[in-house]
């Protein structure tokens, strides 16, 4: 009778546990739904290293996530969705970049700041963009040698 009341408390313990870690695997990870903020478009040439749920930054702090990418079957440019926290006014001048992680591979959206007195109104688009570069295409330039 012991063990049995012993294995219950010990199982209890393990599914707490295992639901503690699965929050806060969500949370970190960004898969909680963000319902707070405001949407703004971005379209890139190439937007290779980045999908919904990807973190959008400013000088390195979290302050929105992507949320939606598309082509645009015009222009063939990916039209990247973002969803910004309430608070972070962009300036119309800002800049969007598509920054390398590290060496290792992994993407973030960082925003540059413009000096404009006027923001990025809720559902508008920044127009300056810089796409991803593909560290593959940059290798085979380098082995490659200069063109002649």
């Amino acid at each position: 009778m012991i063990n049995s009341a012993a294995e219950t408390v010990i199982g209890g313990v393990v599914i707490a546990a295992a639901v503690l870690f699965l929050a806060y695997a969500a949370n970190t990870a960004g898969v909680a739904t963000q319902t707070d903020g405001y949407k703004v478009t971005a379209s890139f040439r190439s937007a290779e290293g980045i999908a919904p749920g990807t973190d959008v930054r400013i000088a390195g702090v979290k302050v929105g996530s992507v949320i939606g990418l598309d082509l645009d079957k015009e222009t063939f440019r990916a039209v990247t969705t973002l969803r910004l926290a309430e608070g972070v006014d962009i300036p119309d001048d800002s800049m969007v970049v598509i920054s390398p992680e590290g060496i290792l591979g992994g993407s973030f959206v960082e925003l540059v700041p413009g000096g404009s007195p006027f923001n990025v109104e809720p559902g508008g688009e920044i127009l300056d963009t810089q796409g991803s570069v593909s560290l593959i295409s940059l290798l085979l330039k380098f082995v490659s040698g200069p063109d002649e």
